[in-house]
C-alpha cells in the first residue's frame, strides 16, 4: 500500500495504482480529465496528454519533485508522493496548450455534429481551453470513406485517441480498421475500405470522445438534450442487454451502453441491441437514467433537482448554456 496526496487530499492505494486511478478514488474534484484513457481497455492512455499532473514530491525515500509534468494515466504512485492537479499553474498552462493542440485541426462542426452536448472535447475546451487559436494554416481534410451501414466516420474530427482501435482489438473477433500513415497524415481507416460489421462494432461509437464515429441510425434526428435517456434491458443472447434508450416522446431514437461518472460504458453491448431494437415493446424500461448536472442533457430533466431554490452554480450552468445557444 502507498499513501498519495493529490491537491491536499490523501488516500491509501494498492501498489501499482496509477495517479489517475488514485485521483478517481478521491473524487471528480481532483481527477484529471482524459481523452484517450479508458479503464475497460488494456494499454489505453498516454496518447492525448490531457491528464498531465505535477509531482511536487516523488516519495518518502526520494522527496525530490519530478522535473517535468507526467501523464497521470501511465505513472504509478509511490509512498509519500504528493501531486498537484488543479492547484498547479504549470498543469493549467500545459493543459491549455494540449487543448489548443487538439483543436488545431478539429473543425467547428458543433452546430451539425450529433456528438454535441455529450462531447468530451467540448467539455475539455470549455473548462481548460482558450477562446482563440494561434494558427493561420488550413485544417486537415480527409476523403470520406464508407465503413458500413451503421457507423459514420468523420475523420476530420478525429483526435487519434486509439480507443476505437483497442475496442476492435480486444472485444471483437476480427479488426479491419486501424491507424494508417504517420504524422499529420495519420488517420483511422479500414483495410481497402472494408465495412466494419462485427457484432460488437457499434461500441466504437460509445468510446469515441468526439464526433468522429457516430450512429447512422440516429444522425440528424434530434439533439441529445431534447431526448430523454432511460435505463432499459432485454433478454439478449449476445450481450447483457442492459442499455440506455434515448426517447423523444414514445419513440426510441437511439440505444447506447450505460456509462459511469467518467463517461465510460459499464458493459459493451451488441449491434442487435444498439441498432435493430428501436421499439418500446422490445425493452423493459427501468426508469430515468442518472444525469450528471455537468451535462447540458440535464437541462430538460428538472426532476433531478429536489429544491430548485437551492441550485448550485454547477447545476445552473447547463441551463445557462442552453439558453445562450437558443
Amino acid at each position: 500500500m502507498a499513501k498519495i496526496t493529490i491537491d491536499g487530499k490523501t488516500i491509501e492505494v494498492a501498489d501499482g495504482t496509477t495517479i489517475l486511478q488514485a485521483a478517481r478514488m478521491i473524487g471528480p474534484d481532483v481527477a484529471p480529465p482524459t481523452m484517450c484513457y479508458y479503464s475497460k481497455l488494456k494499454t489505453s492512455g498516454g496518447y492525448c496528454r490531457t491528464c498531465l499532473v505535477e509531482v511536487s514530491k516523488g516519495s518518502e525515500k526520494d522527496p525530490r519533485p519530478m522535473p517535468k509534468l507526467v501523464a497521470s494515466c501511465r505513472t504509478t504512485v509511490m509512498d509519500g508522493m504528493e501531486v498537484k492537479n488543479n492547484s498547479s499553474e504549470k498543469v493549467t498552462d500545459a493543459r491549455k496548450g494540449v487543448v489548443e493542440f487538439l483543436l488545431l485541426n478539429h473543425p467547428l462542426d458543433c452546430p451539425v455534429c450529433d456528438q454535441a452536448g455529450e462531447c468530451h472535447l467540448q467539455d475539455l475546451s470549455y473548462e481548460h481551453g482558450s477562446a482563440k487559436t494561434r494558427t493561420d494554416f488550413e485544417r486537415r481534410n480527409f476523403e470520406k470513406i464508407n465503413i458500413g451501414n451503421y457507423i459514420q466516420l468523420h475523420m476530420n474530427r478525429c483526435i487519434l485517441c486509439y480507443r476505437c482501435v483497442k475496442v476492435a482489438d480486444q472485444i471483437t473477433d476480427g479488426r479491419v480498421h486501424g491507424v494508417i500513415n504517420r504524422g499529420d497524415h495519420a488517420e483511422i481507416s479500414t483495410y481497402i475500405e472494408n465495412a466494419i460489421e462485427n457484432d460488437f462494432s457499434g461500441n466504437v461509437i460509445d468510446v469515441c470522445p468526439v464526433g468522429a464515429l457516430t450512429d447512422k441510425t440516429f444522425r440528424f434526428k434530434s439533439r441529445v438534450w431534447f431526448t430523454k435517456p432511460e435505463n432499459a434491458h432485454r433478454d439478449c443472447p449476445t450481450c447483457s442487454g442492459k442499455v440506455v434508450v434515448w426517447k423523444k416522446g414514445d419513440d426510441i431514437l437511439r440505444v447506447t451502453g450505460r456509462k459511469d461518472q467518467w463517461g465510460e460504458v459499464e458493459e459493451f453491448i451488441c449491434n442487435t441491441c444498439r441498432f435493430e431494437t428501436k421499439k418500446t415493446s422490445d425493452w423493459t424500461i427501468e426508469g430515468p437514467s442518472p444525469i450528471n448536472n455537468h451535462s447540458v442533457i440535464s437541462a430538460n430533466h428538472y426532476e433531478v433537482f429536489e429544491k430548485p431554490q437551492e441550485l448550485t452554480i454547477n447545476q445552473i450552468r447547463p441551463l445557462a448554456i442552453d439558453q445562450n445557444n437558443d
